[in-house]
């Protein structure tokens, strides 16, 4: 969902600003999070949820943090070809790994930081990307993005554990009250500043459903998998999704891969190998 997604957001950038495409990762995501928070209490009724000053400032954190995060992203694409943007961004596990020991009391084994260690080197030889072709500009983007990525990553994980509801209740109530925030704070920045943005995005109503589509349910399976378990785990075995980024780069956008795709996959395999065993 998400290797659509950042497609689909390639696709939409041509002719939107950076604003516009990040709004249109959340502007129908809302519902969708709230029907799925909805039939969650259908199928099987908890407690409401008792929100403090703590949580809130989770929430608020995660929401600025994966906006400015996509913004940077947005703008990777079109500096280099998707491939590379994506996987520059994609360093967030690493920096996720480092920021939740240091700061968020997160513990991982010697075969998980192995794992996270060849994640990090399988996303960037499967990004097609070397030394020489990486400028100061599009390097401090893309770290820009993924220190962003990783920053939401850790406090949605802490506003789900705050919480304190049964398991997935605290991920849906965290996904949908981000996505909440999200959509209102660009809305009115938008309204404010860029309306034609916003007449762009509703003359372009199916690309703007599709990304907030897969936008929404690659939310699910991450904020649900963050609240079981570590964030750097988790997004080290979520880079399965650099494969299907290089078969849209290379099927749908006809871009062409580097002979380093057959180790920087095979690393995928034994990342995520490595981190479901630790």
């Amino acid at each position: 969902m998400q290797a659509w997604r950042n497609a689909f957001q390639k696709q939409l950038s041509k002719d939107v600003s950076v604003a516009g495409v990040t709004l249109a990762r959340f502007i129908w995501a809302s519902p969708l999070a709230a029907l799925y928070l909805y039939l969650l209490y259908q199928w099987q009724p908890v407690a409401m949820p008792v929100f403090s000053g703590h949580f809130a400032g989770f929430i608020v954190a995660a929401s600025l943090a994966q906006i400015l995060a996509t913004a940077l992203m947005v703008k990777l694409f079109k500096l280099r070809n998707y491939a590379i943007g994506a996987g520059l961004a994609k360093s967030e596990a690493v920096l996720a790994a480092v920021l939740g020991v240091v700061f968020f009391s997160e513990s991982l084994t010697a075969l998980g930081w192995f794992g996270v260690a060849l994640g990090g080197c399988a996303v960037f030889l499967l990004s097609g990307a070397s030394l020489r072709q990486l400028s100061v500009p599009v390097l401090l983007l893309g770290l820009g993005s993924g220190l962003a990525f990783a920053l939401t990553s850790l406090w949605v994980r802490q506003a789900s554990l705050v919480l304190g509801l049964p398991f997935p209740y605290g991920a849906a109530w965290v996904l949908l009250l981000v996505i909440m925030l999200q959509t209102l704070l660009l809305l009115l920045w938008l309204t404010l500043k860029d309306r034609p943005t916003l007449t762009a995005l509703w003359q372009r109503p199916k690309l703007t459903l599709l990304i907030s589509l897969c936008s929404c349910v690659g939310s699910i399976g991450w904020f649900t998998a963050m609240s079981l378990e570590s964030v750097a785990l988790v997004k080290t075995l979520g880079q399965v999704e650099v494969l299907f980024m290089l078969l849209i780069s290379a099927f749908v956008f006809k871009e062409k891969l580097q002979k380093a795709d057959h180790w920087g996959l095979a690393l995928i395999v034994l990342a995520a190998i490595a981190v479901m065993w630790a």
